[in-house]
């Protein structure tokens, strides 16, 4: 097996974020469910908007945070993802390949424009998320490049992704020619409304030895396994994947990798300002350190550094040196 020239390729969702302050009231108001992560159409999707109060936008979607975060740390990266002709589209465009990430999918012309997250975040700086999926759910199995999934050590697949047919049938070529070159392939759930619709799916891939690293917060676990107490979850899902990594908001992060167990605690924050791309920068540090073969309890502390730095100012991407934080942090 030849040696891989990227650490990490990952197929996600292309999607600028819109992020707006609010109040809980706004949330009641609004309909939202806080907290969580909402599919939105069109017309929700403009009615959303035009009750929000002075946004920001910043290029996000799960997989392409967590390649920021990578590529922040010195991982070499490639992203796949569908963005429309049109300015945010651009906009995403510029972001991904600005952090030094290797962007080469085609802008697909025509409607249905880019996708954009609306993002409410209450004073406690918990994010509620409304996606409208736009061109990122037309992702063809023909848009990717077998050969540079050959050429990443990790293929990373985002679980919101798994939703929509077009891009489901292009993860899965990337699955069979990830393992077809002897690579790992890593698969974040999302949410847990993706287990909800996709659950079999999922325990399908894993009872064929299709995953090898799993990415969860202690909500997925429970809906994946369907078993309630924590240890007992993580335990019986530990015995299925090579690899199982589960965090827990303020309790930090647990993980099993070949038997071996770690745990690890939140990073402290002086202030939570914003939760959105915790999961994603902690699959981050995760993953640089997994690539490099460091200890299991040390890809552990990269995740919840990385996720600390991230959760203290608004936005899903580092605003810090990620290598200077992180080696001052390790010593």
């Amino acid at each position: 097996m030849t040696r891989p020239s990227i650490d990490v390729i990952a197929i996600g969702n292309a999607i600028v974020d819109v992020m707006a302050p609010c109040t809980d009231e706004d949330i009641t108001r609004l309909g939202l469910a806080k907290g969580g992560m909402t599919l939105v159409d069109t017309d929700q999707a403009h009615a959303l908007y035009d009750a929000m109060g002075p946004a920001r936008e910043i290029s996000g979607g799960s997989a392409a945070n967590t390649l920021a975060g990578l590529a922040a740390l010195g991982a070499k990266c490639a992203f796949i993802g569908q963005v429309a002709q049109d300015q945010l589209g651009e906009v995403f465009a510029h972001d991904i390949r600005a952090g030094g990430i290797s962007f080469a999918t085609p802008a697909r012309p025509g409607e249905p424009p880019t996708a954009r997250c609306l993002i409410f975040v209450t004073p406690d700086g918990q994010r509620t998320m409304n996606t409208y999926l736009g061109a990122s759910q037309f992702l063809p199995s023909a848009e990717l490049d077998d050969a540079a999934i050959a050429d990443a050590a990790v293929l990373y697949l985002e679980g919101y992704l798994w939703d929509p047919e077009e891009p489901r049938a292009a993860m899965r070529r990337a699955i069979a020619a990830a393992r077809a070159a002897g690579r790992k392939v890593a698969f974040t759930l999302s949410d847990a409304f993706v287990i909800a619709r996709h659950g079999d799916d999922f325990r399908a891939m894993i009872a064929a030895g299709e995953i090898d690293i799993l990415f969860a917060n202690e909500h997925e676990l429970a809906a994946l396994t369907g078993i309630e107490d924590f240890h007992a979850g993580i335990t019986a899902l530990g015995g299925q994947i090579p690899t199982v990594v589960v965090t827990r908001s303020e309790q930090g992060a647990y993980a099993i990798h070949a038997g071996e167990h770690a745990e690890v605690a939140a990073e402290p924050v002086a202030q939570v300002i914003d939760t959105t791309g915790a999961g994603d920068l902690f699959a981050a540090g995760f993953l640089f350190g997994f690539i490099r073969e460091r200890p299991l309890a040390e890809c552990l502390r990269l995740g919840a550094i990385c996720a600390a730095e991230v959760i203290s100012h608004y936005g899903a991407r580092p605003e810090v040196n990620l290598t200077e934080l992180v080696a001052t942090k390790l010593g």
